[in-house]
């Protein structure tokens, strides 16, 4: 009988394998793109808004689209919060996206502070990570966020997680250079750390931050990208750039929001 003996499986050109053997027991451990309840994420299509469809408000809370707050300081012109419609023929509209969370800036007239701020959050509740099947405590274990983004003024976005529990921990990421009105997926690939700690509760265990903008008295240069470390107010991400921040009745869009266990980005699970 023949036999084929691998360590894994890779497609040509990928980062990723997509089947791990485990070399001991014969076991695998395979990357599926048609895995379902894989989503931590609720309502990361933007499909449910029971509050309102808009709003303009700089008030923090939950403003429009379920399960997505508001959080902003300094503001002198509240935005505008809206659930929308994906234009069709557009991806990610061709991969069965149909609404979208749009953020439109008021007319920050008096430019960007240092204490300005503006962001999109979702929170998570510690037991949904504890019993995930995140090994979250081990660098070799990893989560995957992924979503897509669309903004009227091209630029790079900055965001972060912030776990609750124990000494608070931070991992900041980047959107990248976003090209104007055009809908961009971005991956985040999240190593576990053994300073993370999720209490098997209902209560807050980690949030995910987008920052639409953060003055610098919230940023520093020094803050490392895609690495753990502990929360610092003052050192959320590396210095944001203000150009959107300052530009009348900029928009931004967020859907497709996912965070599942695992190295790869697989498809959106809708549901």
């Amino acid at each position: 009988m023949s036999e084929i003996k691998v360590n894994s499986i890779k497609g040509v050109g990928s980062t990723d394998a997509a089947i791990t053997i485990n070399n001991s027991d014969g076991t695998c451990t395979a990357n599926l793109t048609n895995r379902t309840n894989k989503n931590l994420v609720v309502n990361g299509g933007m499909i449910i808004a029971q509050r309102r469809l808009s709003q303009t408000s700089s008030t923090n809370g939950y403003r429009c689209v379920d399960r997505f707050r508001h959080t902003s300081s300094g503001l002198d012109d509240a935005p505008t919060h809206e659930q929308v419609d994906i234009a069709a023929g557009t991806t990610p509209y061709t991969l069965g996206f149909r609404k979208s969370y749009k953020l439109t800036n008021g007319n920050q007239s008096s430019g960007a502070g240092a204490d300005d701020r503006m962001q999109t959050q979702y929170s998570i509740e510690s037991q949904d990570i504890a019993n995930s099947g995140w090994n979250y405590t081990s660098s070799a274990s990893f989560i995957t966020l992924s979503f897509w983004v669309k903004s009227s003024v091209a630029q790079n976005f900055f965001g972060f997680l912030q776990t609750d529990d124990g000494t608070s921990q931070s991992f900041p990421f980047q959107t990248g250079s976003l090209s104007a009105d055009t809908w961009t997926k971005v991956v985040v690939k999240i190593p576990g750390n053994s300073n993370l700690q999720f209490d098997n509760n209902n209560e807050m265990g980690m949030k995910i931050l987008w920052d639409l903008f953060e003055g610098t008295n919230k940023t520093d240069s020094s803050a490392t990208l895609n690495q753990w470390g502990a929360f610092v107010s003052t050192a959320k991400t590396p210095d944001q750039t203000s150009t959107w921040y300052t530009t009348n009745d900029a928009t931004f869009e967020l859907t497709g929001v996912q965070l599942e266990v695992g190295s790869v980005a697989t498809d959106f699970e809708h549901r």
